[in-house]
């Protein structure tokens, strides 16, 4: 019987332990940092007052000063780069292509051969044409002598004064033929002409159309001629703002696929007509004498016409935080950081900045490129160059920098 009894013994130690530990297991979970429900406010405010008591080390690469700077004020011009001397030869009578002899981009010459068509049935046309005009003209002159040879015996009283009169009207109906026969010509020879496309201008090859062995009718598009020295900006301006806008006005602007080069120009032509559904008016710009203008036609460009200036605090897009339709940046106020809310005005397409109309002030130091781990009223500090290099006069040997400067890695880890 002892042994049962042991049995029942150990059996009960064991429930025993077993429902202290699910006791101690439940009270823990109520404590603070047990990771419950109830400690994720207090593990976040944690982190914050964490966060907020490291002190952050900043470059003076990390910060703007904000100065006011001119900034040019007038209405916006989008539009794109196009030539003045432009010419789109098409087909002025139905043939097939036999030869296409210039490529998109050659440059040609004025009167240089670009597409031959066939001329086989005009020429024939022609040949036809110079015969009919040969025996017209030959009848003429026949008719002509008649003429001279019966005014001769009419002076003599041989013949009759009708007899001349009837020689008189077949020379002129053969002067008549002659006329027409030789307008058959010249249209011939003008039809022969066009079965030949050469260039109006000196230029460059734009656009190809069509192939050798293509049939085309009478207006189809051949090729397109430009001059790439003539290029001007095509734009267009809201018709809200068109009083402001004027020849002579000088236009700022930049062209897709030329980033980092501004371009200038002035005003040549307002049109008078503003278009009846995007309420846009197409202005003319020509660019300065001192701007070389892209070799390439249909560029988007995207600038101001300066209407005026005007000194205002400019805020680069990237030390812009959004949130929503509201905007904030950090500023450096003391030895803490803020983040401050900011009224901006409309972006300046050359300058990729935002005018400043509220929030800040000039002399407000803000961060360049904030970071996402930013906490507001964090300390922060200016982190110290490294001091030069030291020399021993006898080796001349570095020594390293001074000590209590901010190393370069320091540095960078303070930026992030």
């Amino acid at each position: 019987m002892r042994p049962i009894r042991y049995s029942r013994i150990v059996t009960s130690a064991a429930v025993l332990a077993l429902t202290l530990a699910l006791a101690f297991g439940l009270a823990a979970c109520n404590k603070p940092g047990s990771g419950g429900p109830a400690s994720a406010a207090a593990a976040a405010s944690a982190a914050a007052a964490k966060a907020a008591a490291t002190t952050l080390l900043l470059a003076p690469e990390d910060l703007l000063t904000l100065t006011p700077s001119r900034m040019a004020s007038g209405p916006v011009i989008t539009g794109s780069i196009q030539p003045e001397k432009r010419a789109d030869l098409r087909a002025e009578l139905g043939a097939v292509v036999l030869q296409v002899l210039k490529e998109n981009g050659q440059a040609v010459n004025r009167g240089d051969l670009l597409v031959r068509l066939d001329d086989t049935s005009i020429r024939d046309s022609l040949n036809s044409a110079q015969e009919a005009a040969r025996a017209s003209s030959q009848a003429f002159e026949q008719a002509e002598r008649q003429v001279e040879r019966l005014k001769t015996l009419q002076a003599q009283g041989m013949i009759s004064m009708q007899g001349l009169e009837d020689a008189q009207v077949r020379r002129n109906n053969a002067q008549s033929d002659l006329v027409a026969a030789r307008s058959r010509v010249v249209t011939a020879q003008q039809q022969l002409r066009r079965t030949e496309v050469r260039a109006p201008f000196d230029g460059v090859l734009s656009e190809r159309r069509v192939s050798a062995g293509d049939t085309v009718q009478i207006g189809r598009e051949l090729v397109k001629v430009i001059d790439p020295r003539s290029m001007r900006l095509e734009g267009l301006v809201s018709a809200e703002r068109m009083n402001e806008v004027k020849p002579g006005l000088a236009v700022s602007f930049r062209i897709n696929g030329f980033p980092q080069t501004e371009y200038a120009g002035k005003v040549r032509r307002v049109d008078a007509t503003a278009n009846a559904v995007t309420r846009q008016v197409e202005v003319l710009v020509d660019f300065s004498a001192a701007t070389a203008a892209p070799q390439v036609a249909g560029l988007f460009a995207e600038g101001r016409i300066d209407t005026g200036t005007q000194a205002t605090l400019m805020v680069p897009e990237a030390a812009l935080l959004r949130t929503g339709e509201q905007a904030q940046v950090w500023r450096l106020q003391g030895a803490q950081i803020q983040r401050v809310a900011v009224k901006l005005g409309e972006r300046d397409s050359r300058r990729g900045e935002f005018p400043v109309l509220g929030g800040l002030a000039a002399g407000d130091r803000i961060l360049r490129s904030p970071s996402s781990g930013l906490v507001d009223g964090q300390s922060a500090r200016l982190a110290d160059r490294p001091a030069p290099a030291r020399t021993t006069p006898a080796t001349g040997t570095p020594t390293g920098p001074a000590t209590g400067s901010a190393t370069g890695s320091e540095t960078a880890a303070a930026g992030k």
